[in-house]
């Protein structure tokens, strides 16, 4: 059984600037699964850097407010709003509020560092 708790994931700051902890990635857990799931966070008034990944992912937002930008098409989301990116798409994500923006980013094949390319 596979079990972490957020809290033991390390934090460190992804390419893209995001306030990453990966929770579940199979290379760094031993894990036979072809994806990876991370918590980013990214504070008020701040955006990711634009970036494409050759995967798939999908960005779960749990709390604040925020505007997706994939591929020129821009959507305002908020809690419990999913979308999925395609793989090579151009994308980044801003918040547009006074709290943190904190999401899931489920990506599939799983997060591999030199299959990200930042803009």
């Amino acid at each position: 059984m596979y079990h972490r708790k957020l809290k033991e994931a390390k934090q460190f700051i992804a390419n893209d600037e995001t306030r990453l902890r990966e929770i579940l990635h199979p290379t760094n857990d031993n894990l036979s699964v072809g994806y990876s799931v991370a918590h980013a966070v990214v504070a008020a008034g701040k955006a990711s850097l634009p970036h494409t990944l050759k995967s798939s992912e999908t960005y779960y937002i749990l709390e604040g407010k925020g505007r997706m930008h994939i591929n020129g098409e821009i959507k305002d989301v908020a809690r419990d709003d999913i979308f999925l990116v395609p793989p090579l798409a151009e994308q980044y994500i801003e918040n547009i509020s006074s709290e943190d923006l904190i999401f899931l980013c489920i990506v599939e094949p799983f997060w591999q560092e030199e299959e990200e390319e930042i803009f």
